[in-house]
């Protein structure tokens, strides 16, 4: 009897889990602008996070937070940094700055294991102040830092290009313990800065963001890929692996050749960087590039509430509870 019990608990067991679905909760300082409206991983170079974080801009006042956590959507429940200039001395290494050139703030909160890396841009009292980098480059360039499966939220209190943006995220993701390689972090913030360029030339398209990123993600993806397997891509091999990633997203006639040059010197560059040698890397990078391929604008992760909000964590427990009274009724049936 005690076997006709526990097969049957885990064939309901199994049924459920599998139907289951469980709500889960270069990189400068900021240049200010003219204001425009408009799961864990197996690697040590792959991570997420515990918990949720909001890191201010040291150069954000104290009197903006109010609006600041309004425009995020950060609760009680999120954990409160600041980015200084030291911090991205630390995590971005890119020259010297000034903590009031340290504008952009981020929300970050963990998300289901697979999901990838999603951002969100949102506009700050009505105004649209992240003026430069994307949402779909603050992804990509998140994944091949070693972040994965979160949900970022960007924002500013005044016009700026958004560059220092990426500083919290990865000071959020030391303060949960989880330290990323500097090499990584350096190699992934050269593809934010070359990419730039052809974001700019195609600033009316508002599709090419998602595309270019895309097809720079399976460019990355490839290159680690064929260095696991024991082959080291050269720059012509990365060139003509990158001429026929732009070809497939649509957009090769698009991105002069110059901006390709740059962005192959650039994917060399994470070649070079142990993340590329992670095979959690590979499957971890394929989830953000179906994230930002089809997303155009600003939103990439529409949901209305943070997956870790409170109301989501006491559906969790809710949830979690009612399937061991379930599991508890089942055996009981057959005591």
């Amino acid at each position: 009897m005690k076997k006709r019990t526990l097969m049957t608990t885990l064939m309901v067991a199994a049924l459920l889990c599998g139907g289951a679905v469980v709500p889960a909760v270069q990189a400068h300082a900021d240049t200010t602008t003219q204001a425009i409206s408009s799961s864990s991983s197996t690697t040590s170079t792959t991570h997420t996070i515990s918990k949720s974080y909001v890191v201010y801009g040291a150069g954000a006042p104290e009197s903006a937070y109010a609006t600041l956590n309004s425009t995020m959507g950060v609760d009680s429940s999120f954990e409160k940094l600041t980015a200084t200039a030291s911090d991205y001395e630390k995590y971005i290494g890119n020259g010297t700055t000034t903590n009031a050139a340290m504008i952009s703030s981020v929300a970050i909160a963990p998300s289901d294991p697979g999901s990838g890396v999603r951002v969100n841009i949102k506009k700050y009292d009505g105004e649209s102040n992240i003026t430069q980098v994307t949402a779909q480059q603050y992804a990509m360039v998140a994944q091949m830092a070693g972040v994965t499966d979160v949900t970022i939220v960007v924002t500013a209190n005044r016009a700026v290009s958004g560059e220092s943006a990426l500083t919290g995220v990865y000071k959020a993701l030391a303060a949960d313990g989880q330290n990323l390689d500097s090499q990584n972090t350096s190699a992934a913030n050269q593809v934010l800065d070359a990419t730039q360029g052809a974001i700019n030339e195609n600033s009316g398209d508002s599709s090419y963001p998602g595309k270019l990123m895309a097809a720079v993600g399976n460019v990355s993806k490839q290159v680690a890929q064929d260095k696991q397997d024991g082959q080291t891509d050269d720059s012509a091999q990365i060139q003509a692996i990158l001429t026929k990633a732009l070809e497939n997203q649509g957009i090769a006639s698009k991105t002069s050749s110059s901006a390709q040059t740059t962005i192959v010197n650039a994917l060399i560059t994470f070649r070079d960087s142990p993340i590329s040698s992670s095979k959690t890397y590979v499957n971890n990078v394929t989830n953000t590039i179906n994230n930002v391929k089809n997303s155009t604008g600003d939103l990439m992760n529409k949901s209305k509430n943070w997956a870790n909000s409170e109301a989501a964590k006491t559906a969790v427990k809710d949830a979690q509870n009612w399937f061991q009274k379930l599991i508890a009724w089942i055996q009981n049936l057959f005591n």
